[in-house]
Formats: structure tokens, C-alpha cells, sequence
């Protein structure tokens, strides 16, 4: 076999890993398997780091998320956690090698991203036909939000369908043009509005502006097509609103944030308020490096309120995480923490603008789904989490190939 045969195999080995993170992501653990596996892979890879300048914003990218939870841990409130998190999370780096090495060239990556898309697909019509049937690939729909593939015990299907949905959209819209990118982006908002998760519909309305300000130039022509998509949009809310009990009692708990009292507002934001008091009470006395990662749940009671909901005196620990992730990267990483992810976002921001204009473009719906995922004024997973830090590192490993029309598959 020639070295070029080989050379595309390779290439084509590594994508399906890749891809195959995404296909089991509903499936909890299950999908840290391809991770790890292109992790140890990628090990070979890490003399790069220092003869190759173009891994220096995996390196960025990387430290931007380890170095925080390095600095939590040597006094965290739950050391054994913290360090465990710590060691697990430098799996991330030759992760992001792995996928550098692979997507070199332009066509591997767009055919990674119409992979991907495909398994999105996939996604959405299995959630379409639980919501006809009440059957999924997922079993059958007994909670009161559309659970899809990932079941009722997973109910992440509106959030991560919402972040990734650019991913889909963009497929549609090189496939089949205009109308393709409105027929997916109308399924998509069915779907995300019946999975019941309201930060998954501030999600995906992000999403949906930054795709039509991209399609339509931006100026006064996008702003027309935002108001004409917001208009379609209320309408079929109106309409699940009056089909769908759940939906509508999802909407009667976000218009009682309008009554103007607090407790309405904490009503309306599924009773967050306790949280966040309590992740900035944490702030003020662990300001410089946070309780320590993934500490929030041990550290709680010595904030919370003798009469808050989420505090488990039996086991001594409380909410699980705060929440939104500049909290929760304050809380259990301070100060220190934070201000690495700033000058992570800051740097890479930067060299992104200096990429190639086609680089740009070939990742443009990595870039909308990273924003969407990283977007402060919202509700989120734990950033920290084995689930949303494998989440947020398979894109970055898409978003940072090192793509050139100029090599061929």
C-alpha cells in the first residue's frame, strides 16, 4: 500500500473517531471511549507542542480550561475530586492534538462536518417522532419535555441540539440552498421549543440571528429577516402553546418572571435565585482560587440559607453546580481562574480574525456554536463536567484545525 493510501486511511480513521464522540454523546459515558481512545493517539503527537507554531492555540485553548482548575485544587474543599478532575482533564490536550494531526485539509473537515450534521438529522427526526408517537430511539417520552434520543433520564436534548444546531443548518443551507435552511431551521425550532429547556430557546435564537445576519449581509436586510424569523417563531410558539399542555406550562412559568416579585422571578427561573446568592457568597470568601473544581455541591452549606430547597443536610452538600458558567468559574477556580479563561478567550478571539478568510468560512458554524455554548447572560451545564467539557473541547477540535484547500484527502 502507498504511503498516500495509507496516509487517507488514516485520515479517514481519525474522522470517524471523531465523529463517533458525537454519535454516543447521548449515551453518557460512553462516549469518552472515542475520546480517550484519540487521546492516546494523540500522545504521539505532543512533541509538536514544541518545534510546531501552528499548536499554539490548542496550547491557549487547553491551559485556558486546565490552568484554572490546577490552581483550585491545592486547597480545595474536596481535594480528592479537584485533583481527580485535574488529572482526567489532561486527557484534552492530546485530544485536540489528535484532531489537529487529522483535519488538515479543508475536504476532510467539511466532510467531518457533513457527517456530523447527518448524525443532527438524525437527532431531530427521532425527536419529531417522539413527539407524534411518544417513541424515540431514546424509549418512550414519560417526562413533561420532548427527551428525544438521549431519554428521560438525560433531558439534554434541547440544549445540545440548540448549540449544535449551526452544524445542521449550515449543511442545509450548502445542500439544498434558502428554502433547505428554512425547512431545518423550522424543524429545529419545534423541536427545541417542545424540549421544554428555556435556555435552549435563548440558545437557539442566538443561533438563529447570527445565521441570518451571515445570509442575508447583515444591515438592513438581516434585520427585516430577524424580524420575519421572530414572527414565525411567535407563531409557532403560539401554536405549541395551545397544542401542547407542557409546552404552555413551560411559557406560564417564564411570563411569571412578569409579576415583578421575586419570588415570581425565581419561579420563572426554576428557582436559580438560591444558587447564585450562594455561588457569590462563595465568591466573597474564596475569592482568588474558588472552593475548588467541582466543590460547589461540598462547599454550599456554608452559604446557603437554613430554608433553601436544594440543601441536603443528610449528605452535608446542596446544588450541584451554580449553574452559569462565569459563576461557577468565580466560585470554584476565583479570580485566577477566571481571568485565564479571559485572556484563553481574548488570544484566541485575536488569531481567529487573523485566520484565512476560508478558514473563517469553513468553520463559521463551529464558531456560532461556540459562541452559543459560551454565552455568559444564560443558564448552563457545568462547565466542569465530564458531559458540557467534552462537549466544548469536540468543537474546539473542529474550530481549531489547521485547514488548507491546498492538501487533498
Amino acid at each position: 500500500m502507498s504511503q498516500h493510501r495509507l496516509d487517507a486511511l488514516q485520515r479517514h480513521a481519525g474522522s470517524l473517531l471523531l465523529l463517533m464522540a458525537l454519535v454516543l454523546m447521548p449515551w453518557g459515558r460512553s462516549a469518552e471511549l472515542p475520546v480517550l481512545l484519540a487521546a492516546l493517539l494523540g500522545l504521539r503527537e505532543l512533541p509538536r507542542l514544541k518545534r510546531d507554531p501552528d499548536t499554539r492555540p490548542l496550547l491557549v485553548a487547553f491551559l485556558a480550561y486546565w490552568l484554572p482548575e490546577l490552581m483550585s485544587a491545592p486547597d480545595a474543599v474536596e481535594p480528592v475530586k479537584a485533583w481527580t478532575e485535574v488529572l482526567a482533564d489532561l486527557r484534552f490536550l492530546p485530544l485536540l492534538l489528535f484532531a489537529h494531526a487529522q483535519l488538515r485539509s479543508a475536504p476532510t473537515l467539511r466532510r467531518v462536518l457533513g457527517c456530523s450534521a447527518a448524525v443532527l438529522a438524525v437527532w431531530l427526526l427521532d425527536a419529531l417522532l417522539q413527539a407524534s408517537t411518544g417513541f424515540s430511539l431514546g424509549g418512550s417520552n414519560l417526562t413533561d419535555r420532548l427527551s428525544g434520543i438521549f431519554g428521560d433520564d438525560n433531558l439534554k436534548l434541547g440544549g445540545v441540539l440548540a448549540t449544535l444546531s449551526p452544524l445542521l443548518l449550515w449543511q442545509a443551507r450548502n445542500l439544498g440552498g434558502r428554502k433547505w435552511l428554512l425547512g431545518a431551521a423550522l424543524l429545529c425550532l419545534w423541536v427545541v421549543l417542545l424540549a421544554g429547556a428555556r435556555a435552549a430557546w435563548l440558545v437557539y435564537g442566538l443561533v438563529l440571528i447570527a445565521m441570518l445576519w451571515r445570509e442575508l449581509g447583515g444591515g438592513r436586510r438581516a434585520l427585516i429577516g430577524m424580524g420575519v424569523a421572530a414572527v414565525l417563531g411567535l407563531s409557532s410558539g403560539l401554536a405549541m402553546w395551545q397544542l401542547s399542555p407542557r409546552f404552555a406550562e413551560r411559557v406560564d412559568r417564564t411570563t411569571a418572571a412578569l409579576q415583578g416579585d421575586t419570588a415570581a422571578l425565581d419561579h420563572a427561573l426554576s428557582f436559580r435565585l438560591p444558587i447564585w446568592r450562594t455561588a457569590l457568597c462563595l465568591i466573597e470568601q474564596h475569592p482568588w482560587n474558588g472552593v475548588g473544581v467541582r466543590g460547589f455541591r461540598h462547599a454550599y452549606p456554608d452559604c446557603a440559607a437554613a430554608d433553601d430547597r436544594f440543601l441536603d443536610r443528610t449528605e452535608d452538600i446542596g446544588a450541584l453546580h451554580a449553574h452559569q458558567w462565569v459563576l461557577e468559574v468565580l466560585s470554584e477556580t476565583g479570580m485566577l481562574g477566571l481571568s485565564c479563561w479571559c485572556i484563553g478567550i481574548g488570544w484566541l478571539a485575536r488569531w481567529h480574525h487573523r485566520r484565512d478568510p476560508q478558514q473563517r468560512t469553513d468553520v463559521f458554524p463551529v464558531s456560532v456554536a461556540l459562541l452559543v455554548l459560551m454565552f455568559p447572560l444564560n443558564t448552563h451545564y457545568a462547565l466542569y463536567s465530564s458531559f458540557h467539557g467534552l462537549l466544548l473541547f469536540w468543537l474546539l477540535a473542529l474550530w481549531l484545525a489547521p485547514t488548507s484547500t491546498a492538501q487533498t484527502t
